[in-house]
């Protein structure tokens, strides 16, 4: 599996990044890539279009309906459907893109967008984390975590691009430290952890991990390696970083945008 950096930001895109957005890949046994996003929040749609066709992605998978993780999907869903060469008018069909979210996730969409109330977002086929999803080799588990909003930390499971079987990759999503994060990242071979606040700092709980409780939950679950992400434009990342080498052993990094990660 390989997982791309579109977006990184926190809460909001930031000077350098869009906010959270996250290309999985993985070959099945056929050698067929198969490509999953993972959120697509604000300003991520631009960028995503210099890694992807957009029409091509087999799957979209949101964990919450916070802006900075869903909202762009207006601009997909514009895509898709006016596109002059890739759009459903153009072809003439109706290729349903398949996108899971919490459950309010079509309403929530339309408003957005401005549907009136006999239109629906027909280029999107939605459904909701209800159980595992299976998009081609790969295998998406939901994990109710601990944010203000219904959210979903997701474990992805898939072939190793070393072709030594199966590798995990958990991406946190939003939230606070809780046994279901833990569970999430067990054994995960990379771990996709946000530290959006910074300790001594921001003391609000049930919302975010801070760099500490994000080397603490990584420490818990015995993740191979850890990628912060999901930093919010005034942290400083150095000062998250060390936060976190203090409370998690193994390898640590930042995510950046346009950075590949291999497993």
């Amino acid at each position: 599996m390989r997982l791309t950096v579109v977006g990184c930001s926190g809460s909001m895109a930031g000077p350098q990044s869009p906010a959270s957005s996250y290309l999985v890949s993985a070959d099945d046994a056929d050698g067929r890539t198969w490509t999953v996003l993972l959120d697509l929040g604000s300003g991520a749609f631009g960028p995503l279009q210099s890694y992807v066709e957009p029409s091509s992605l087999d799957a979209v998978a949101i964990t919450h309906l916070h802006p900075d993780h869903y909202i762009d999907l207006c601009g997909l869903y514009v895509y898709l459907r006016y596109h002059p060469e890739h759009g459903q008018d153009a072809r003439g069909t109706c290729r349903r893109m398949p996108v899971r979210g919490p459950a309010a996730t079509d309403e929530r969409v339309g408003v957005a967008f401005g549907l009136g109330e006999a239109e629906c977002l027909c280029c999107f086929d939605l459904g909701t984390w209800d159980q595992p999803w299976q998009v081609g080799p790969l295998t998406i588990e939901p994990y109710a975590v601990d944010h203000p909003v219904e959210a979903y930390a997701l474990r992805i499971t898939g072939p190793s691009d070393t072709g030594d079987g199966d590798v995990t990759i958990t991406y946190s999503g939003d939230t606070d430290a809780c046994d279901a994060i833990v569970d999430a990242a067990r054994g995960a071979d990379l771990f996709l952890v946000e530290a959006a606040f910074q300790e001594d700092r921001d003391e609000a709980r049930g919302i975010h991990l801070t760099g500490r409780r994000a080397g603490e939950v990584a420490t818990a679950a015995g993740a191979r390696r850890a990628v912060l992400t999901h930093l919010q434009p005034w942290t400083s990342p150095d000062v998250i970083l060390a936060e976190a080498r203090g409370t998690y052993a193994g390898p640590v990094d930042l995510a950046r945008p346009g950075e590949t990660y291999v497993v």
